[in-house]
């Protein structure tokens, strides 16, 4: 079980250590983070028990489009999560 976890996080270290990427790759690399955010986030914002939930009472939904704004303005991680996560809080009190 050690071999199969660890030869895949190893493997790319030693043959690829020393060399430097195609701009390519390190471009297509660079959007890695973000796509795995959004497909962590879109269920839990888009879903209600399994089928997509557009409503006015979706306050994830809701506080997502003002985070998105503190994201686009700050580009800061700490400013984002933190906006996030008092807009979803102001707009659970509200509703």
């Amino acid at each position: 079980m050690v071999i199969v976890t660890f030869l895949p996080r190893v493997l790319p270290l030693s043959i690829l250590g020393n060399k430097e990427l195609p701009e390519r790759v390190v471009l297509w690399l660079s959007f890695i983070p973000a796509a795995v955010l959004s497909a962590l986030l879109a269920p839990s914002i888009l879903l209600k028990n399994g089928s997509i939930y557009l409503s006015l009472d979706n306050t994830a939904l809701i506080a997502f489009f003002p985070t998105l704004f503190v994201a686009y303005r700050t580009k800061n991680i700490f400013y984002t999560v933190s906006g996030g996560l008092i807009f979803y809080f102001i707009l659970m009190l509200i509703f």
